[in-house]
């Protein structure tokens, strides 16, 4: 037993620059599972300095200077996002309250529809069943009702730590992307002379994650004003809302399109009822998620995302589990992570 131990550690574990990286890898870990709310200001950080960051290079590559490409990247950034604010987000809010007030009718019309559908059809469907259906909704709507109080109630803190993320977000973002050959300087000093596997790792992940957040990012406004058209076609309310919703989904991987799929199906239903509105709403909408799952998706991620659909859903399921919403942002970049650790980590042989 002692010999198998002694074999592995000296095959895998036999070289500096593994033992180094191994501890530096747990010790993120643990910063992150321990630290994650704390360090979430510096997270959102990284992830906006990597979507602007492609943009500061094509400009030095005009020939813009660094400090000038960063002010230029930077400031432009905050107009945009300040004229999103200032234009959609009051609408969103109003349309997100108009939908919490109508959902308690949302599930009531479901409720008439099924009980309808039960008296037209009673040789096959049993009154045991409808009675299920009909409580289930009913416990729902009263959910529903018990949980805006408690999210109002609570709404004070949350509106505390947006504020600071207002303020500190764009100052991090903004040192990470005036002074980031000063900060990777200052860390690799502590790192070993011979970093040849930590090298291959960095600059793979390096150019995987920058791919995938600027593919997100596409992803994400291509999808939402897509899918916004076409609420606006049918004339669906709370298109903007909707739109947001899908927009934002496709930062959760399978899972966030199921999800949202059920309030504009809701919304749909509760506007158009069975007719064929409702069934051309529907149709148009998975329409779209099919274009973005065969055709956007490869079209963004066929470089930066070489995993099987199985270990994407495994990693968003385990690191979500264990970091929430980063570990299911970062589900993709981290299985690409560990699959790159893999391939990078030298035995024996490779060291000799």
């Amino acid at each position: 037993m002692f010999r198998i131990v002694d074999t592995l550690l000296k095959r895998y574990f036999s070289n500096e620059e593994v033992v180094v990286f191994l501890l530096l890898l747990v010790a993120a870990l643990v910063a992150l599972a321990f630290w994650g709310g704390i360090l979430a200001p510096v997270l959102v950080a990284i992830v906006l300095a990597f979507l602007l960051q492609g943009v500061v290079d094509r400009l030095k590559r005009l020939g813009v200077g660094h400090k000038t490409s960063v002010f230029l990247v930077f400031f432009s950034f905050l107009s945009a996002c300040g004229v999103f604010i200032g234009l959609m987000v009051p609408i969103i809010w109003r349309q997100a309250v108009r939908f919490v007030q109508d959902a308690p009718r949302m599930f009531t019309s479901i409720r008439d529809e099924i009980l309808h559908f039960a008296k037209g059809h009673s040789e096959y469907v049993s009154q045991a069943s409808i009675n299920e259906i009909v409580n289930s909704l009913a416990n729902e709507s009263a959910n529903l009702g018990q949980w805006l109080v408690s999210f109002s109630l609570s709404s004070i803190p949350s509106l505390f730590s947006l504020m600071i993320y207002l303020v500190l977000v764009p100052l991090v973002m903004f040192f990470l992307l005036k002074d980031q050959e000063k900060i990777l300087s200052y860390l690799t000093s502590w790192l070993p002379k011979e970093r040849k596997m930590m090298r291959n790792i960095a600059h793979e992940m390096n150019e995987q994650i920058a791919n995938y957040i600027r593919g997100k990012f596409i992803e994400m406004m291509v999808v939402g004003v897509v899918t916004y058209i076409v609420f606006l076609v049918f004339g669906l309310r709370y298109a903007e809302l909707l739109a947001l919703l899908v927009g934002l989904s496709v930062l959760i991987p399978y899972i966030g399109a199921a999800a949202v799929t059920v309030p504009v199906i809701l919304v749909a239903f509760y506007q158009y009822g069975t007719g064929n509105e409702f069934l051309y709403v529907v149709a148009a909408y998975l329409v779209v998620q099919a274009l973005d799952g065969n055709v956007l998706v490869p079209l963004l991620f066929s470089e930066a995302v070489n995993l099987h659909p199985l270990a994407i859903i495994v990693a968003v399921l385990f690191f979500g589990g264990v970091w929430g919403f980063w570990g299911i942002f970062f589900a993709i970049p981290l299985a690409t992570l560990v699959k790159a650790i893999i391939n990078a980590w030298p035995n024996q042989e490779a060291l000799a």
